[in-house]
């Protein structure tokens, strides 16, 4: 992965947390986020159109995302989570998220699903998303969120 990127989050307390969110409901756009965090709630990940709390974290622990990218490009082997982050009453919240995925140098490259894995075991098994420049997907995805299902074949 060519690309690093980082953001820090601070969300501070917020007396009614019911009338706010902290991070609006999202897919992180590339391969893989790594994300550390401190020890507060907060996190929530959708799990079957329900959202679950994330539980706190140990010490220095690591949460691992996949991105839409690295989705498109395993053919749905390693799926995208959706998530966001709730405002707490009493407690701050802070994290640094790292972000990783293809260079901008490599951005009119056609990605799609990586023939390794359309080609399992000598069965072909049908690409799911058709193959895209990088600089497509990343466009869609600042306009219009994931762009998973703008890319899918059927």
């Amino acid at each position: 992965m060519e690309s690093q990127t980082m953001a820090c989050h601070y969300y501070p307390p917020c007396p009614q947390p019911h009338l706010t969110i902290g991070s609006s409901k999202h897919t992180d756009p590339f391969c893989l986020t790594i994300l550390l965090q401190d020890h507060n709630q907060g996190l929530q990940v959708r799990n079957h159109d329900r959202w679950v709390d994330m539980p706190k974290s140990a010490q220095g622990a690591l949460v691992v995302n996949v991105g839409d990218f690295l989705q498109l490009i395993t053919n749905d082997k390693f799926k995208s989570v959706e998530h966001r982050v709730v405002a707490q009453s009493s407690t701050t919240r802070s994290s640094v998220a790292c972000f990783f995925g293809p260079g901008s140098e490599n951005k009119y490259r056609l990605y799609g699903p990586a023939k390794e894995l359309v080609l399992l075991g000598g069965d072909h098994v049908e690409p799911v998303y058709r193959e895209v420049h990088l600089v497509e997907f990343l466009d869609y995805f600042k306009s219009n969120g994931s762009p998973l299902s703008h890319f899918k074949l059927s």
